[in-house]
């Protein structure tokens, strides 16, 4: 009986136009109720029987809670997983049909004592009644339900958002938490890696779990890194910045913006080559090194990784352990026995002793002469093969070559010589002193007489011996005339000259 009454319900269900009903078991004494979608039911007896009967049709009832049945509907099998379906599931959202709704408060707006009013107001009984109905009632639900279903993208400022769009990777967390009374006042996270992990066991087969790799620092030398794993994501991240926390280490730069030199430095498969850099050139270097520079306060690298690149972790290391090996001028001095000298470009390559060694070395080999060489540990920057132009071979081209290469590289070997000699001169100058850039100087007659005062017949005689010096270096606005020794008998005053 119970699957007949099971079958009838389900046709009554999938029939809403369905009148008439025709049993064709044994009547029984039953009393009748009207279904909520169907107007009326009427039921028939077989032809054996002229005794009306009507069954009972209750509507169907589940004893599983909300939360199983919108699983049912949003999540999906692990079978389906494994074939591709399911993609999607995160934008599906249960949506609590509860809310916005009020007890004893439907389609019919009624005042029920003991449910949602009082049953007594003041020493008079409140009565059942009906209140005016509410027209944006409805409306109202429904805009409700629609705005709980919408699945939309966390808005964030550009200023916060990571390496590609609302992912995690390369976004600020805040500090780490609090230790006891000491607080971690301006410190800031950053997460270089955030990621999900599998992990195959026979008991419990493949568990899942949020791994999450982050960097924290105050921007000022400190900083330090750290792995979180958790169920949860928020878990993982703040396991991971608490332990950072915990493993602070300081890092030495050069003048508060660089590192102190050129190094190289490798973990696993990757391998990094980082240069020392001016005030002002900016961070050119991987992302992952560029937020860990931030972290610890570095403005101005150029920092090439080689090898492994989408290694996070791997690169992340790499760099730290260069960091922390990094030398200083006197340890360079002392390994070495040499002076180390530094060039810089902005002071025209004027050179200056940042270090000087207890004991000098006599003799010199020729892996002296390059110190990026002795602190790279002999390796060297791979360079991509140059792109060869169409119009290599062209005659023009190659015309134009011909008349340009001997001026190349002229400007670069003018600096160094300035630098090195303080003239420019051949490498023959040894031997053959006039090997030496020749100074050309103008001379300004009629600048030099009308200053000095001299006969124009006298000052002829001796203008081929004269020296002229330039007015920046005397600080006049006018050319001073210096005569040498040899004519000395020419009535000047050149101290009243330069005060004038």
């Amino acid at each position: 009986m119970a699957g007949l009454w099971n079958a009838a319900k389900c046709l009554v269900q999938l029939s809403p136009n369905l009148r008439y009903l025709k049993l064709s078991y044994r009547p029984i004494a039953t009393t009748v109720q009207p279904v909520a979608h169907l107007p009326t039911v009427k039921i028939t007896t077989p032809v054996l029987s002229s005794k009306i009967f009507s069954p009972v049709i209750s509507p169907v009832r589940h004893t599983m809670p909300a939360e199983k049945l919108w699983k049912g509907v949003t999540s999906v099998s692990n079978a389906g997983k494994k074939r591709g379906r399911g993609r999607a599931v995160g934008k599906k959202t249960a949506k609590n049909l509860n809310r916005g709704q009020v007890i004893g408060v439907g389609k019919t707006n009624m005042l029920w004592p003991g449910l949602n009013s009082p049953v007594i107001q003041g020493k008079e009984l409140v009565q059942q009644r009906k209140l005016p109905d509410d027209p944006e009632r409805e409306a109202k639900l429904l805009k409700l339900r629609d705005e709980m279903g919408a699945f939309r993208l966390l808005r964030l400022s550009p200023l916060e958002r990571g390496w590609s769009g609302p992912k995690l990777s390369g976004r600020s967390v805040g500090p780490p938490d609090p230790v006891g009374e000491d607080k971690f006042e301006g410190f800031h996270t950053t997460v270089l890696e955030f990621k999900i992990v599998c992990n195959m066991k026979g008991n419990l087969g493949r568990t899942r779990r949020t791994s999450a790799f982050v960097i924290t620092g105050n921007g000022n030398g400190l900083a330090g890194f750290a792995i979180g794993k958790a169920q949860m994501g928020m878990t993982a991240l703040r396991k991971a910045k608490n332990r950072a926390a915990q493993k602070l280490m300081y890092v030495e730069r050069y003048n508060n913006h660089t590192v102190m030199h050129d190094f190289y430095s490798a973990f696993g498969k990757s391998r990094v080559f980082v240069q020392k850099k001016p005030e002002g050139y900016g961070l050119v270097c991987h992302r992952v090194i560029r937020e860990i520079c931030k972290t610890i306060g570095i403005k101005d690298i150029h920092a090439k990784v080689e090898g492994s690149t989408k290694n996070v972790q791997h690169v992340a290391k790499a760099f730290m352990v260069g960091l922390l090996r990094q030398k200083s001028f006197e340890m360079i001095a002392e390994e070495t026995k040499l002076h180390v000298v530094e060039f810089r470009k902005e002071r025209d390559n004027f050179p200056q002793i940042m270090a000087k060694p207890s004991q000098v070395k006599t003799t010199k080999s020729i892996n002296d002469m390059d110190l990026n060489l002795h602190l790279n540990e002999g390796k060297v920057v791979t360079k991509k093969k140059k792109f060869r132009m169409i119009s290599e071979t062209d005659p023009s081209w190659l015309n134009h070559l011909s008349k340009t290469e001997r001026f190349r590289n002229h400007e670069k070997v003018r600096l160094n010589l300035l630098a090195q000699y303080g003239e420019v001169r051949s490498f023959l100058f040894d031997k053959y002193p006039e090997c030496r850039q020749i100074k050309f100087v103008k001379k300004k007659e009629e600048e030099s007489r009308c200053l000095l005062g001299i006969n124009r017949e006298k000052f002829r005689d001796y203008r081929s011996d004269v020296l002229w010096i330039d007015e920046m270096n005397v600080m006049s606005s006018f050319n001073v005339c210096v005569l040498e020794s040899s004519f000395a008998d020419i009535p000047v005053d050149l101290d009243k000259v330069f005060n004038d």
